[in-house]
């Protein structure tokens, strides 16, 4: 006999959590999420959780430090009122970037995040599309690394687009891209992109051929934009017919948004991992559902099945 399942959510992307409940066809947990005058995070949690199997959706995104505080409080809230197991939904894992000592006397925050939400009493966590695998062994517990991959294949086999190529915007994403070609029989081609600070961005050069072909740019996230929206225009100046912008995450900050509607970008394709505000939606971005996906793995989750085949 399968423990109660219940899913809770903060403030970070309810809508995501209600739509996952849906696929469930559970309710959403009740829970209130407030904040003291002096910024304090308040959380109260409003059903009996006691001997139940939980989780709780919670992507660390922007306010990052916001977010982050809210899932390891409403995990420690959880913890404290006795339920028997909790898995953190972290569909966008915040400070991914930050994962490895790139120059001395910088930190690699991306172990102290995983760090926090191990020792707030998580016993299992759930992500999609980490920036860097390697992000998996920053924890002491168990890890899924879901691909919103079938998802987004979906949606472009059904844009029939012909003469196409998936280009990587740097040489970090070329496994990536080279797992999409593959299932759509496309060719590939990679930008030669180098970072000489911090969201700044320069190409060099394009290997591959993408001549009068339909280009879709991928990558993990779309930060400020603006790597994306120069590759785009190194791939035009190339001869590309069209150029597509697909990500996982759509983080949106700064002036992405005008960036990617003023450049030369038909199209700009994302998932819901990040809930996109008023402010950060456009007609040139369309979002796609990765609740289903997420539902499925909790479910197997909570029913101990394997979730292997997710990660394909």
């Amino acid at each position: 006999m399968h423990k109660e399942l219940k899913v809770f959510t903060g403030n970070a992307n309810p809508a995501l959590a209600r739509e996952i409940c849906d696929c469930l066809g559970i309710q959403l947990g009740s829970a209130d999420v407030k904040t003291f005058s002096d910024g304090e995070i308040q959380i109260k949690i409003n059903d009996n959780v006691r001997g139940a199997d939980t989780f709780v959706v919670q992507p660390t995104s922007p306010p990052v430090d916001r977010n982050l505080m809210e899932l390891l409080i409403m995990v420690d809230a959880i913890r404290r009122a006795s339920a028997d197991k909790i898995t953190a939904v972290i569909p966008y894992y915040g400070y991914a970037r930050q994962d490895r000592k790139s120059q001395p006397r910088v930190p690699i925050t991306a172990k102290l995040v995983a760090n926090l939400i191990t020792i707030s009493g998580v016993n299992r966590v759930l992500v999609m599309d980490l920036h860097a695998g390697q992000i998996q062994g920053f924890f002491d517990i168990p890890v899924d690394n879901l691909f919103a991959a079938p998802v987004i294949i979906d949606y472009i086999r059904k844009m029939k687009l012909s003469d196409l190529v998936f280009v990587s915007p740097d040489t970090g994403g070329a496994e990536r891209v080279r797992a999409f070609a593959k299932r759509l029989d496309a060719t590939m081609a990679i930008i030669d992109k180098r970072r000489p600070g911090p969201n700044i961005a320069e190409i060099h050069h394009v290997v591959g051929n993408v001549h009068n072909k339909n280009a879709i740019l991928l990558d993990d996230m779309i930060d400020t934009g603006g790597s994306i929206v120069k590759a785009a225009e190194v791939l035009m100046h190339k001869g590309a017919k069209t150029v597509y912008a697909v990500c996982t995450h759509p983080v949106f900050s700064g002036e992405a948004i005008s960036k990617l509607e003023k450049s030369k970008i038909k199209k700009v394709i994302v998932t819901n991992t990040i809930c996109l505000t008023r402010s950060r939606k456009s007609k040139k971005v369309t979002v796609l559902s990765i609740a289903p996906l997420l539902a499925e793995a909790i479910k197997r989750i909570h029913e101990e099945e394997s979730v292997s085949s997710l990660f394909v």
